[in-house]
């Protein structure tokens, strides 16, 4: 008879937990899918009139794509005032693939944002073994309303891609410190390097290394000698980007001399309120005006705050050592930014929290963890974290929709902010650039009214007086001012040219032409203008309000404007071509574009600029290749151009 078994044949079903990796995993997946679904709207925004043109849309270096005269030019530019090579190859790489489409251009900020977010959590899992603390940071990081400027603005794609170098070169730091070694080093500052390429700001890393060190890594006791000797080839690599940023921004003028006091206590005020506006989001805008005076007590609220914190964080050191690493984290890395030395016009900008955020994030997860525990409510963890996803998610997308181009961005800034110039004058522009000059008037004068120094406002607000009747006196008068502030502008004498040919001074007008183009050669609208008035003719015309729409980051309106001046001048080559350049803006609409830069060069085949047009339309075209080389090589000899010999080089070879 058999004996009977210890265990039944069959067990009972047994409900498995889910493991580590696939935890992981799906972590990463709701990262992706939560910040794709709320920053989803931003494929339907446009470029914006502030600082997107020169990053993008207007920059020709860029729209080229990527090529070998590209990398030379993104490695060695010194154009918006900075050095981040890594950043413009990321621009072009968008132009390779998208065009001039903005919604792709959009979504890659997006996709890099979800990246950074992925990273922030893989960093703080294997850096703190404490897997939903981590996670939560990485979400309010992924969702938080203050991000959204570094998101939904393509002009801070620096911000989204030097965090993922940031946050990849903190995880490749924890695997290091398991178990050191030159290999797994030079991947650190590799990392490191390739994050000061993106966006200077990163100088900072290396003192953050030390602060993980101190906590979670508990390195500073028997090896802090090792931990510091370490640093030194890091910092050395963030002293060189430091100082080729210094010496870029200086170069550019970008740096202010405004008295140190004044910025010490815009430095203490900007602290107390970034904290501030990590709790209590709102009134959120995209410039924030310098203040002209600071208030004795709204700094001395500011000082005490941050004070108490310091102290409080120091005090409790060894019960909660996060808590030091996480306000550590916060005040070291806004330092490059925070206005001791003052770079632009702003006082705060919300996308400089973007890396600073995650150590406010840090002392209020890990805190807030031992604060439930110590009252044995660890039962509210997940409903409180659950409901300040919830928050940031529905804060973040009213947020995005102020970016939906450039009148909803800087009506929303007006809104929120006073005395802001930069807001009042980029809406002005676009609503000058869209045509509806009464609507843009007021908010030009404004603009000069409380920045009477700036060029560029008294410009525009020229530009626009002067296709208004009766206010070509008042036109002049602007550009004259222009002229005063900046007298090596090119753009003020070019435009009081203008002005000038309409009021019948022709000499006079004629001189300014000239000065425009003694200032810059490559200025083709003063050439333009200069020619038509030789020639008798007038300098207002639907072409240069088209070319106007261009580089406002409108092409359709543009298309309307050079649709008219094709009409009116079927024979200008100049008309043609622009009117190409626009419609490729739109990917149904190339073979017309290609049909206007034909017209061009049928008209004048000594036109260097319609020839190089329509020989990078037609290298795009498959069979059109050597078509394309011969449109090329004729803008070559035209105008004489080394990067351009190159890229004709890798297309015969190419073709070959």
């Amino acid at each position: 008879m058999p004996k009977p078994r210890a265990k039944p044949l069959v067990q009972p079903h047994k409900p498995r937990a889910l493991s580590g990796s696939r935890l992981d995993l799906l972590i990463y997946l709701a990262l992706l899918l939560v910040t794709f679904a709320v920053y989803a709207q931003v494929r339907h925004f446009d470029f914006v009139n502030y600082d997107d043109p020169d990053y993008t849309i207007g920059n020709a270096h860029v729209r080229q794509g990527l090529t070998a005269q590209g990398l030379e030019w993104a490695l060695t530019s010194r154009d918006a005032a900075n050095w981040f090579p890594l950043t413009w190859l990321s621009h072009m790489l968008d132009f390779q693939f998208f065009g001039p489409h903005s919604g792709w251009h959009h979504l890659h900020n997006v996709l890099l944002h979800a990246l950074a977010a992925v990273l922030l959590f893989i960093f703080l899992e294997r850096a703190t073994q404490a897997r939903w603390r981590a996670a939560l940071v990485a979400f309010l990081f992924a969702l938080h309303p203050l991000h959204v400027e570094s998101v939904a603005w393509v002009a801070e794609r620096k911000d989204v891609l030097s965090a993922c170098f940031w946050f990849l070169t903190l995880w490749l730091y924890v695997r290091y410190t398991e178990r050191p070694g030159s290999g797994r080093y030079l991947a650190v500052a590799s990392s490191l390097c390739l994050g000061l390429m993106a966006k200077p700001m990163v100088v900072t890393l290396p003192f953050v290394l030390l602060l993980m060190d101190y906590w979670p890594l508990a390195r500073l006791g028997q090896q802090w000698r090792k931990a510091m000797w370490e640093k030194l080839p890091l910092l050395g690599l963030s002293a060189a980007a430091a100082a080729i940023t210094w010496l870029v921004q200086k170069h550019a003028g970008a740096v202010k001399l405004l008295p140190l006091s004044i910025r010490l206590e815009n430095a203490t005020k900007s602290y107390a309120l970034y904290i501030l506006k990590t709790f209590w989001p709102s009134r959120l805008a995209v410039f924030y005006p310098y203040p002209r005076t600071f208030t004795f007590l709204s700094l001395f609220a500011s000082g005490l705050l941050l004070a108490a914190i310091t102290v409080g964080v120091i005090v409790l050191r060894r019960r909660s050592p996060y808590l030091l690493s996480g306000w550590g984290w916060f005040v070291t890395t806004l330092v490059p930014v925070i206005g001791l030395v003052q770079v632009g016009g702003q006082s705060r900008a919300d996308r400089y929290m973007y890396i600073p955020m995650v150590g406010l994030l840090i002392m209020l997860i890990w805190g807030g963890a031992e604060i439930l525990e110590r009252l044995r409510a660890n039962a509210l963890a997940v409903p409180l974290a659950a409901a300040a996803c919830m928050a940031c998610a529905v804060l973040t997308w009213v947020q995005i929709g102020c970016w939906r181009n450039s009148e909803t961005l800087f009506r929303h800034a007006l809104a929120v902010t006073t005395d802001n110039s930069v807001a009042n004058h980029s809406l002005g522009n676009y609503l000058m650039a869209s045509g509806r000059l009464s609507e843009a008037l007021p908010y030009l004068e404004t603009a000069v009214s409380i920045d009477p120094d700036s060029v560029p406002a008294h410009t525009d607000l020229g530009s626009t007086l002067a296709r208004m009747p009766g206010r070509l006196p008042d036109a002049i008068a602007q550009f004259e001012a222009a002229i005063l502030l900046a007298p090596n502008a090119p753009i003020p004498h070019n435009n009081l040219g203008s002005a000038l040919t309409q009021a019948g001074r022709l000499p006079d007008a004629i001189a300014e032409f000239q000065t425009a183009l003694r200032l810059d050669p490559t200025n083709d609208e003063a050439r333009r203008n200069l020619a038509a008035v030789e020639a008798g003719g007038a300098t207002d015309t639907h072409l240069t309000r088209g070319v106007a729409l261009l580089k406002a980051g409108d092409p359709a309106g543009a298309i309307a404007e050079l649709d008219l001046a094709v009409r009116s001048e079927p024979n200008n080559d100049d008309v043609h071509n622009n009117l190409g350049v626009a419609l490729s803006h739109f990917p149904s609409r190339q073979a017309e574009s290609i049909a206007q830069f034909e017209a061009a060069v049928r008209l004048r085949p000594n036109n260097a600029d319609a020839q190089y047009n329509l020989g990078v339309a037609l290298s795009g075209i498959p069979g059109r290749l050597p078509d394309a080389i011969h449109h090329l090589e004729a803008a070559d000899r035209l105008k004489p151009n080394p990067e351009l010999e190159q890229a004709i080089s890798q297309l015969k070879a190419e073709h070959q």
